[in-house]
This record gives structure tokens, C-alpha cells and sequence, in this order.
């Protein structure tokens, strides 16, 4: 997107601006891009006469993908890397960033707007499909250039600080005057979340907090005993303090849990819909989806194995790119038959019927995963009443399969929470609002590289090495995995942490509603992090340890998801106001859950990432 130069203020306007007193304003894709040419004239005619000057800085997807490959283009096709460099001026005091939001790219949208840069001139090459360890050198390297396009990649480079989520009270107010339209639910609905019961990231995951500054190495031990290992990642700077967690998905698990689930589902006689997040989760969530598509369409797939993988067809891009790489193959009856065992799957007795994403067109819940993000289709589901559609374009209820525990069950409590107490009033319900924890990039658990599918049976093993030191001979963490197993390791800064609860307690103090943190004593991480918690709140703000607010309840107060869950829902179906403070993916969970609840979308939230010296202590 290109702004004309009549949008820009004029040189008298901007007289006198000093370098500090300026916001740069992103400019991103479809609909904000639309809204970008009409409203950001305005905001620059409005600022400018006030020393303030609007810059705009292009990371739209087409832009970012461009920048990545300044060998292949002309001089006048090039793109410099505006996202790096709102990144480094993301750490700085002087950061003022208006951010829009950007898609954050599954690999067919990658594939759409490489095929739409290919037409329009700019000879950027496609994406290389199949196994990176199967892929040329060539390939390799195309492969990794555009895999800090994929997914979650602006949000963890722009988001440095805490995030303070809530919606402004006009727009509050204008929804409670105004309220949409809210599906009604039964007391006798049959929608429900499915989960793994055991052998997901949540079952497996161990903590750790780092003594020392030094860097972690991440290492693949074959089970044959005779091989090297495999270095899967090393350099992975640490700090003193620093809590590192790391867990594992058994891929046989969730096989066995997908077809149990899906018979189920066909005797239970509801629809099927599966719920991930391909976008942020880059490496594990499309695994996942692919797996669910796989076993759902298993009887074709396997008969047609060897044709399938000819083809490139990848279940994990979805459906409907196995459906068109089939219907690229040249000889058309072995194409039509391959369409019909397709097909035919959906008749077997075995296998449920699968909610639509639309109807008319026929696109499943499993045909593209960034058509069905969980922080957003499951508020819509619950805000419909708990019904998804069917082919018949008519709503019913629905099998929702979140096979990782780690957050579902929030869904699950919300769903048992309207069918005992039916919709939620938009006319009188109170707000939700959210402290995030997502300070230099804490809890990135499908953004950063340290996500990896297992090429071979073994164990992965982390391993510290302290500055200036040699690796030690004890790993921090060992995980038993076989071949196609997901493994993945996260990190979450002390100085982070300390920062969001100051921010908690800041803003329960001054909005006078109770902030909850949202804290699973039963899982590793979680079970760390409440201790950090209750330190910071000890050290920092032992005052608010004991206030209560005016109806009583704890102005700060710590609890597991479900409970936290069904306290800021009795609250808010009595008109009273709730901070929830959550980790990095609670954060990008209930910042739709709830907007979508009470104003019909996560749209019209205020979102600030407030900069603080407790997290950036090296500021000048």
C-alpha cells in the first residue's frame, strides 16, 4: 500500500518537530488498508499543527515478503526492512507505534500473495513444498527466508512491552445501548470441547528458572544409542532468573484421540469443528491440523499414498490444498477417483459431518486453517448460541477439538457457564478487561524457533552452557520422542514478570476492579510463575495484598483458569467490571473472547503496550 504525497504534512507543519515527537503508523492488509487511506489523512492534519509528526512504515505481508529477497529484484522493486527497523525503535523510549492489524500469514495466504506479486512483475520464487529435511540446498535457504514471514512474525517483534487490553467506556456504553445480535443457548445443547487426555504439550511440560546468564542448547539424542546427536538450536541467549520451559506432543497420542473423538462425534450425531491456531502456533498448530484432516479422511488418503505424495498434497495446509494439488493431476480419471474416496469419507458411518466455514461454497472447518483461529471462532460459536453451521446452511451443535489442554478448558467453562445461565445480556453484562504478559517476548510459544518436529526417534535434551563455560553434562530437560513428535521450549524474563504484575496492580488501583491472575497450579510453567507472582507482589506492593474493594471482593488475587474464568463471568453477568491478567496466549485468547461477548468484536479494543524501565532496565 502507497500513500500519496499529499497525505504527508508539509514542511511548515512539521517545523520545530523534534526527532522524538513522532508516530510511526503501520500500514498492513485488506480491511485496515482500506481504513488506512481515509483515516490516517485525517490523524496527520490533526498532529501535525501540534509538533507531531505521522510516519507511515509499510509491514504489510506483500511488503515483508518482498524485503526478503533483495538479490532476486531490481533496484526499483526492492523493500527495505521496515519491520526490523520498528523493531529497533520498539526498544527505545521514543517509541510511539500505531499498530494495525496484519495477517499473520498461513502457508497458502503465503502462496497467494507470491502468486500475486509473481503477476504483477516481482520475480520473488515460490515456496519450496515438502520436509525441509528432504529440500535441496536451494530450497533450504528459500524455505528459511520465508519462514520469518510465516505466521506471528510482527507481533513479537513490535509488541516489547506488557499489554493493557480494555475497551473505552463510549464504546462500551454505545454497545449496552445498542446490542447485537446474541444466539440463544439450551440448557440441553450437546456442544462440548475435546481434548487429549494425556500425551499433549500440557501433560509433558517442565520449568526450570536459570541461576546464571549464559545460552541453552537444544540437542535430538537418536534412540539408537550410536548416532551423534542432532543440533536442533544453540545460542539461545538466557538470563539470570529467566523462567525456560519446554514439552512435547506424542503424535500417536493425538492420532488415537482424533478417531476416538471422531466416532464420537458420529454417535453422538453432532458436528465436528477443530479449533487451533496455524498462524501464531507456525510450527506445531499446522502439524495438528494436518493430523485431524488425515485420520478424518483416512481411508482415501491411504489408498491413494503414493499419488498424494507425488503430488505434494500437504494435509497440513489444509483440505483445500490436497483438493488442488489433486485436481492439478493430468490424468483425469485417476483425479476423479482420487475426488471420490475423498468424498466418500464423508459418508462412512465412522465419521461425523464437519461444520462449514461457508456453506454455499462448501469450505469445511478442515479445509484452511487460517480460516478457523481459536481465539476467534470460538467466541463466535459461543456468541451463536454454541451451534456452528452444516452443509445445509443451518446452525447445530458442535464437537469443538482443542487437542492441547493447556487452555481449553476456559472454553469448556464458558460453555457449561451459558448453558446453567443461558446468553449473556450485552445490554447489562460488565466488562473483561486483560493485563497480558508478552514483554520481550515472553511465552512465544509458535512465534520463535525453538518448535521442532522429531525426524527420528530419540530424546530431546537441553542442555546449559554458562558464559564463558563449557556445555554442561546433566540436561535441564529431557523429553522421550519418536519420529513426527512435536517438542518446544519457551522463555520468560524475570524483569518481564516483575513488570506485569506492577502493571496489574496499576491498573486494578486505578480502575478500582479486581485484577485475577489467570495461573494453573497443576502445570509447570504456571505453577513457577504464581510463585514469581507472589514474590513481586511481597517485594513491590505488599499494600494491595490485603485490600478489598467496596463489594468485597480481593483487589488482586490469584487463581486456576477455570476458577478465574467463571469469577470474571458471575461478575460480568452482574454488571461488574473484572481485569483478567494472563499469560502471552490467555492474552490473545480472551482479548476476543470476551470484546466479541459484550461489543460483537475484538475490533473496537483499546490495546497499549505501556514501556517501562523494570523491562527495559538499559534505557537511557
Amino acid at each position: 500500500m502507497e500513500l500519496a504525497a499529499s497525505d504527508a504534512p508539509t514542511t511548515t507543519e512539521v517545523t520545530g518537530v523534534q526527532k522524538s515527537a513522532k508516530i510511526w503508523y503501520t500500514l498492513t492488509d485488506e480491511a485496515p488498508a482500506l481504513a488506512t487511506h481515509a483515516f490516517l489523512p485525517i490523524v496527520r492534519r490533526f498532529l501535525a499543527p501540534n509538533g507531531v509528526a505521522v510516519e507511515a512504515a509499510d509491514i504489510s505481508l506483500a511488503n515483508r515478503v518482498l524485503s526478503a529477497w533483495p538479490d532476486k529484484l531490481s533496484a526499483s522493486q526492492r523493500r527495505p526492512d521496515v519491520l526490523a527497523k520498528l523493531g529497533e525503535i520498539a526498544k527505545t523510549p521514543r517509541a510511539n507505534i500505531v499498530k494495525l492489524p496484519n495477517v499473520s500469514a498461513s502457508v497458502p495466504q503465503l502462496e497467494s500473495v507470491i502468486a500475486e506479486l509473481n503477476a504483477k512483475g516481482f520475480p520473488v520464487p515460490k515456496y519450496p513444498k515438502g520436509d525441509f529435511g528432504t529440500l535441496t540446498e536451494h530450497e533450504r535457504d528459500i524455505k528459511t527466508r520465508y519462514s520469518g514471514v510465516l505466521g506471528s512474525a510482527v507481533n513479537p517483534v513490535l509488541r516489547e512491552g506488557n499489554s493493557d487490553r480494555r475497551v473505552a467506556a463510549p464504546v462500551k456504553q454505545f454497545a449496552q445501548s445498542n446490542p447485537h445480535k446474541m444466539g440463544t443457548w439450551s440448557p440441553d445443547s450437546k456442544t462440548h470441547v475435546s481434548s487429549m487426555p494425556s500425551g499433549d504439550f500440557y501433560g509433558s511440560e517442565k520449568t526450570s528458572v536459570m541461576q546464571s546468564s549464559g545460552s541453552l542448547r537444544v540437542e535430538l539424542h537418536p534412540a539408537n544409542g550410536t548416532d551423534a546427536p542432532i543440533v536442533l538450536k544453540e545460542g539461545i541467549a538466557v538470563e539470570a532468573r529467566e523462567t525456560i520451559d519446554a514439552s512435547s506432543m506424542s503424535i500417536s497420542d493425538l492420532d488415537a484421540f482424533i478417531e476416538h473423538e471422531l466416532q464420537l462425534a458420529a454417535t453422538q450425531g453432532v458436528l465436528v469443528s477443530l479449533h487451533l491456531k496455524a498462524t501464531m502456533m507456525k510450527v506445531s498448530d499446522p502439524v495438528l491440523f494436518g493430523r485431524v484432516v488425515s485420520v478424518y479422511f483416512k481411508r482415501a488418503f491411504e489408498k491413494h499414498a503414493s499419488a498424494l505424495a507425488r503430488i505434494g498434497a500437504n494435509p497440513e495446509h489444509g483440505l483445500g490444498a490436497v483438493l488442488e494439488s489433486v485436481r492439478g493431476i493430468p490424468d483425469v480419471a485417476q483425479k476423479q477417483r482420487i475426488l471420490d474416496d475423498i468424498t466418500a469419507c464423508y459418508s462412512q458411518n465412522d465419521r461425523p459431518r464437519v461444520a462449514m466455514v461457508d456453506s454455499g461454497k462448501g469450505v469445511t472447518n478442515f479445509h484452511v486453517p487460517s480460516d478457523v483461529i481459536v481465539d476467534a471462532s470460538m467466541p463466535a460459536m459461543i456468541r451463536e448460541g454454541g451451534r456452528m453451521w452444516n452443509s445445509g446452511n443451518e446452525p447445530e451443535d458442535t464437537k469443538c477439538l482443542i487437542p492441547d489442554r493447556s487452555y481449553a478448558l476456559i472454553f469448556q467453562a464458558c460453555i457449561d457457564d451459558c448453558k446453567k445461565h443461558g446468553q449473556f445480556d450485552v445490554a447489562t453484562m460488565g466488562s473483561v478487561a486483560n493485563v497480558g504478559l508478552m514483554a520481550r517476548a515472553a511465552e512465544e510459544y509458535g512465534s520463535h524457533d525453538k518448535t521442532f518436529k522429531a525426524t527420528e526417534d530419540g530424546a530431546v535434551k537441553v542442555f546449559f552452557i554458562p558464559e564463558g563455560g563449557t556445555k554442561s553434562s546433566t540436561p535441564m530437560f529431557t523429553h522421550q520422542v519418536t519420529a513426527g513428535d512435536l517438542w518446544r521450549m519457551c522463555q520468560t524474563k524475570d524483569a518481564a514478570v516483575r513488570d506485569w504484575v506492577r502493571l496489574a496492580v496499576t491498573r486494578a488501583t486505578l480502575s478500582q476492579s479486581p485484577a485475577v491472575f489467570w495461573l494453573d497450579p497443576k502445570r509447570a510453567h504456571d505453577a513457577e510463575l504464581r510463585t514469581q507472582v507472589k514474590r513481586y507482589l511481597e517485594m513491590d506492593h505488599v499494600s494491595v495484598l490485603t485490600e478489598t474493594l467496596l463489594d468485597g471482593s480481593k483487589l488482586i488475587d490469584i487463581m486456576s483458569p477455570t476458577d478465574a474464568i467463571n469469577h470474571c463471568m458471575r461478575r460480568a453477568r452482574d454488571g461488574k467490571d473484572t481485569i483478567s491478567v494472563t499469560g502471552n496466549v490467555l492474552r490473545d485468547y480472551l482479548t476476543d473472547l470476551f470484546p466479541i461477548i459484550e461489543l460483537g468484536t475484538s475490533a473496537k479494543v483499546r490495546v497499549v503496550f505501556p514501556k517501562s524501565k523494570v523491562c527495559f532496565p538499559k534505557q537511557d
